[in-house]
């Protein structure tokens, strides 16, 4: 991870100084950096040392990056990582240009692979997560969205990413269509999972851990699984009031949503959709070699559902 750092600060730079600024502030906010993490276990468990994989590794996080960018103007949110977002920082201009930076900077690093599987990849990849967030938008302040449009959200929009980092890994080493495969089912499930927890957390979590405000997707009018569920099981007095909240996008009524969650067992139920999925990626994860790099691939998705950030 210290040679994925040096990478992105290298190509980071720039001639013009606000790019760089934008850039730098956002990526030294630090984060798990879970997806370059992942590029690089897989790459481990596969036998891979080559120097390829620091240079993928910095492409998924400016990728990635880059999404956080144009979210958080498109969310219109404040905090990130426990402090401003850059468009609170420099503007909403400015993230949206540094995140087409970022994006462009991207791909140029890709074609340092010279190779076309892993450009596919990648091209594929963020065209997905392009068509997640248009959906995303679709669905704001859809109180009828059910468990399956909400899951064809979150593996377009944040899973997608998950399962190119992890198939990247299985393409570098050059293993058969099979374990590729299976790569990629451990990166598309532990994504899922990552990204239900998540949810969860916006109702369950605490501010100063999670480094966001509680009830950001209430006020964006995000139906997630915690909402769905509540729904499903509440009462009709109950739904009424999930629903109004999820169309009007107010939060008046958030610590009385937040009971209406506890009470109905929604986070439960999330957090048991959430397991299914760390099981089905850990499922997949023991078709790699037995060595430590696959134990770390295991472990991460055993202690994904303990996470409070």
């Amino acid at each position: 991870m210290l040679q994925v750092d040096a990478v992105i600060g290298k190509r980071l730079a720039s001639g013009v100084p606000l790019v760089g600024q934008v850039g730098q502030y956002i990526i030294s906010a630090g984060g798990k950096r879970l997806r370059p993490a992942l590029l690089l276990l897989v790459c481990g468990a596969l036998g891979f040392r080559g120097e390829q994989r620091f240079n993928l590794a910095a492409v998924v996080e400016f990728i990635h990056t880059a999404t956080l960018l144009h979210d958080d103007v498109v969310d219109e949110s404040t905090l990130r990582r426990g402090r401003a977002t850059a468009n609170e920082r420099f503007g909403n201009p400015a993230s949206v240009l540094v995140g087409d930076f970022l994006y462009s900077r991207a791909f140029q690093m890709m074609l340092d692979a010279n190779n076309v599987r892993v450009m596919e990849i990648l091209a594929d990849a963020t065209n997905v997560i392009a068509e997640g967030e248009v959906l995303q938008l679709m669905n704001m302040h859809d109180a009828g969205l059910d468990e399956d449009g909400y899951l064809q959200v979150i593996r377009s929009k944040t899973a997608k990413l998950f399962e190119a980092s992890a198939r990247l890994g299985a393409v570098l080493a050059g293993v058969p269509a099979p374990l590729e495969h299976a790569c990629a089912d451990y990166g598309q499930a532990l994504g899922t999972a990552f990204q239900v927890i998540d949810d969860v957390l916006d109702y369950d979590g605490d501010v100063a851990e999670l480094g966001k405000n509680l009830g950001d997707d209430l006020r964006e009018g995000k139906a997630t699984l915690p909402l769905i569920a509540a729904m499903r099981r509440g009462s009709a007095e109950q739904r009424a009031v999930v629903r109004h909240a999820i169309e009007t996008g107010a939060l008046g009524e958030l610590e009385h949503i937040v009971r209406i969650v506890r009470e109905t067992g929604a986070l439960d139920v999330a957090r048991d959709a959430a397991a299914a999925e760390a099981q089905r990626a850990m499922q997949a994860a023991r078709a790699l070699p037995s060595n430590s790099h696959t134990q770390g691939l295991l472990q991460l998705a055993a202690q994904l559902l303990q996470r409070r950030n």
